[in-house]
């Protein structure tokens, strides 16, 4: 029976009875091994559960990230549809930009007709007269509108200045004269209007 007591004096801090014997509790030296096992189970446990919670930590992380990515991509997308639009919107801009320059010298070609509509010149000038008037068509069908510009208030938008002059009775800063019409293509101003302006 000697071989089976316990060899320490002091209790045991885990509280763990030894298997020794029945009534004496063991302190960590108790040579029966018992405690021994117990810590290490003890430290084990405490081992994963550390293992466990920066695991935990990591997949919240991973999470984030995802949530982070997920939000990005769903940008990128509602930006690309955004500019798919627009593209598809003014997908006729440059177009109509080149075409605006032709109207232009047609206008002046019109305007060097005179009030006598007989002769060769005025004859000449109807055959213009109707291709603009077919060119004003189409592009009202493709949403393109002049911009008002005279006895206006001058607006930077719609109005570019390049000459002012004073003019009686008329209030500063209006639109006097309409040098080069501007266009408005749907709801953008693709070309403004080259005016003169009241000082």
């Amino acid at each position: 029976m000697e071989e089976n007591k316990c060899y320490c004096n002091e209790e045991c801090t885990c509280g763990s009875e030894c298997n020794c014997t029945e009534d004496v509790k063991c302190t960590e030296t108790c040579h029966c091994g018992e405690h021994d096992k117990k810590h290490d189970k003890k430290k084990e446990k405490h081992k994963y559960k550390e293992i466990i919670e920066e695991l935990k930590d990591e997949l919240k992380k991973k999470d984030q990230e995802v949530l982070v990515a997920r939000a990005d991509l769903i940008n990128y997308r509602k930006r690309k549809d955004e500019e798919v639009v627009r593209m598809l919107k003014f997908c006729n801009e440059d177009l109509i930009k080149q075409i605006l320059p032709i109207m232009d010298n047609f206008e002046r070609a019109i305007k060097l007709d005179d009030d006598n509509l007989d002769d060769e010149v005025s004859k000449f000038l109807e055959g213009f007269k109707m291709i603009y008037c077919s060119m004003q068509n189409i592009m009202g069908n493709f949403e393109v509108k002049q911009i008002d510009g005279a006895n206006k208030p001058f607006d930077p938008v719609y109005h570019n200045a390049i000459m002012a002059e004073q003019r009686d009775g008329v209030e500063p800063g209006m639109v006097i004269e309409v040098l080069q019409k501007g266009y408005i293509y749907k709801d953008k101003v693709i070309r403004p209007a080259m005016v003169k302006v009241s000082e």
